[in-house]
């Protein structure tokens, strides 16, 4: 019998030994960044909510005291707070505060720049938004046919005379939706996008953007509810474009068709009996 050597053969690794492969690195899912991730929380939301409605209920104050000693003396108090230009005056004011205080709280208290933090990114084409807010004006009208809307509103106080009427048509296509986008859209929706998802966010922000606007229509909940849905609107176009700019121009369309209407049914607001076609 040969005693030669056999070949040695390689040896097969253990399937059962631990150490037989190198283990296989770890597969990391990529990070899930949040859809919204403000630097500011919602107490800093909460704050300037109650900035903005302690501030305009001194200015209201402030400016009527002033008004009835400097400008109406003789008129009895009853007929100086009805006065309308006074209450957009007050608005005014109560703005310029809560926009000074917005910007010192982003730029000065989290340090980044005011206008890329709430998202102010103006889209391409800006005529497309604004038509926009137009047909959103034009729908919910028509859907106010179907709804109980009110005869007469506080809001078509604003508009007895043409005078104040032109004032207040300019400030609902400037200042006015402007400062109501960068606070519901730039501010609180974020915030509530974080927390919550993108469509409890477009709820929570759309709701009370529309109960604000309770006593300029006489608590109606039909026109509560038409502007419950213009918010829902914008806030949308706010989260699918990531632009605040862009809801602010769907804002302004929204709001320049609707003082039209008034300016042409009233033939210039000089006739607001005639302010039939639109209610809200």
């Amino acid at each position: 019998m040969s005693t030669e050597a056999q070949p040695s053969l390689p040896l097969t690794p253990d399937p059962l030994a631990t150490d037989a492969f190198p283990p296989a690195p770890p597969v990391l899912a990529p990070a899930r960044k949040p859809v919204e991730n403000p630097v500011w929380n919602g107490w800093d939301v909460l704050l300037i909510a109650a900035l903005a409605l302690g501030s305009l209920v001194v200015l209201q104050i402030v400016v009527l005291l002033a008004a009835k000693q400097w400008v109406y003396p003789h008129m009895v108090w009853r007929d100086v707070a009805q006065k309308a230009v006074l209450a957009i005056v007050a608005q005014f004011v109560s703005y310029i505060v809560l926009a000074i205080y917005m910007v010192v709280l982003v730029q000065e208290k989290y340090h980044v720049l005011f206008w890329p933090a709430i998202r102010w990114n103006w889209p391409r084409s800006q005529l497309k938004f604004i038509g926009l807010g137009a047909l959103v004006l034009l729908g919910l009208n028509l859907l106010g046919h179907f709804l109980p809307m009110p005869q007469t509103t506080p809001f078509e106080e604003l508009f007895k005379h043409p005078r104040d009427a032109y004032l207040m048509s300019v400030f609902a296509i400037t200042l006015g939706p402007l400062m109501e986008e960068i606070f519901f859209r730039g501010f609180l929706y974020p915030v509530l996008a974080r927390r919550m998802g993108v469509a409890w966010g477009i709820f929570f922000t759309a709701l009370p953007f529309g109960l604000i606007h309770m006593f300029q229509y006489g608590y109606a909940w039909g026109v509560v509810l038409l502007i419950f849905l213009m918010g829902v609107v914008c806030t949308a176009v706010r989260a699918v474009t990531g632009s605040v700019a862009s809801s602010f121009l769907v804002h302004v369309g929204y709001n320049a068709t609707e003082m039209l209407i008034f300016a042409v049914a009233t033939d210039g607001f000089r006739h607001m009996e005639k302010a039939t076609l639109v209610r809200f």
